[in-house]
């Protein structure tokens, strides 16, 4: 699978604070102060990217059980919630 640099920042810098054009740390422009990464970390971010990938789909999933069973403890469904707007 092709990582893209862009995942890289996202992953590195999620607060944003860049624009990024290509692929490589030489493309980075970094539009305020927000924490930066450097060159190697960039660079050694780009194997880590699958794993960070896994890692936010499981807490995600983990976040969705979580919310669901409070709304069975409580006695509500999904279907309940979006009669809400929700």
């Amino acid at each position: 699978m092709y990582i893209r640099g862009g995942e890289v920042l996202q992953m590195l810098c999620p607060q944003g604070g860049w624009i990024l054009v290509g692929d490589s740390f030489e493309g980075i422009t970094w539009v305020d102060d927000r924490p930066r990464c450097t060159k190697s970390e960039f660079e050694a971010g780009f194997a880590k990217v699958e794993a960070y990938k896994k890692e936010q789909e499981i807490a995600k999933t983990n976040a969705k059980a979580t919310a669901e069973s409070k709304l069975s403890a409580l006695g509500l469904t999904t279907e309940d919630l979006r009669a809400l707007g929700l």
